[in-house]
């Protein structure tokens, strides 16, 4: 069985958003995740491919060539191992079927937790071929009770798949991957990490703290900034930006959610 998470300081306050979300966490219903190892089952990932890598018995952190902010969840997994663990047991099963969406489909149907009402498709990982992508769209069509959304790069999969994506599942590309330029050509709406407030401003782009952005489905066709997170190498620019954003935005534990 795959092993879902429960929601993270960022996507529990979802709750506390518009109506178009919360009303799927009526009754008592919740927010999960289903996560998968970063960099692994990330193809098209670029500025922010890492892996966490075994080395001398120890996990380490493995930026890519391109590398220009260190994924957040690399880093996870390579501090906590239940959490490297649970990660690599839904890769390892889902890899294992990659070429049968109805199998991959299967999968994640059984084991979805039954007080579900919103679902992040990976806190970590990404669509790793289009037959895993096609398990999502038909998980999301015969669940139409449930909200699902995800971040993705793998935008080549969402290009042949676009006219089958139901209104329940709410998608975003993300810029920093190998696909870049299919997203302004698709004309699909986006997220752009960015290194403060001002170069969000720049980009005429609001802040999403809290996944509110990313998940409203009213919201769908409107892009919108993430703020640099995550643990960043000593001596980057990442770093220093980073340090410059304590204590703003997403990184204020006094920021309300977005409306």
């Amino acid at each position: 069985m795959l092993k879902w998470s429960k929601a993270n300081a960022k996507t529990e306050r979802l709750n506390e958003s518009c109506w178009a979300i919360a009303k799927y966490l009526d009754n008592g219903r919740k927010v999960y995740s289903l996560d998968l190892l970063s960099g692994y089952s990330c193809p098209f990932a670029e500025k922010c491919l890492s892996k966490a890598v075994e080395v001398d018995g120890k996990r380490k952190i493995k930026d890519g060539p391109q590398n220009e902010f260190r994924c957040f969840s690399a880093s996870q997994e390579a501090q906590y191992t239940p959490v490297y663990n649970a990660r690599k047991h839904n890769y390892d099963i889902l890899k294992a079927h990659s070429g049968d969406w109805p199998v991959m489909y299967g999968e994640l149907w059984r084991s979805m937790p039954v007080d579900a009402g919103i679902i992040r498709i990976h806190v970590a990982g990404d669509f790793f071929n289009e037959n895993y992508l096609k398990a999502w769209i038909h998980l999301a069509n015969n669940r139409p009770d449930v909200l699902f959304y995800a971040y993705t790069k793998s935008i080549q999969y969402w290009q042949a798949n676009r006219e089958d994506i139901p209104e329940n599942m709410v998608l975003t590309a993300s810029y920093g991957g190998r696909d870049d330029w299919l997203i302004d050509y698709q004309g699909f709406r986006s997220a752009t990490v960015v290194y403060s407030e001002a170069e969000a401003a720049e980009l005429g782009l609001i802040i999403d703290h809290d996944d509110s952005h990313a998940a409203n489905p009213t919201w769908r066709d409107e892009s919108f900034a993430l703020l640099l997170h995550g643990t960043q190498p000593k001596g980057t620019e990442a770093a220093t930006a980073l340090k410059a954003l304590k204590g703003k935005g997403s990184y204020s534990r006094k920021q309300g959610a977005t409306v």
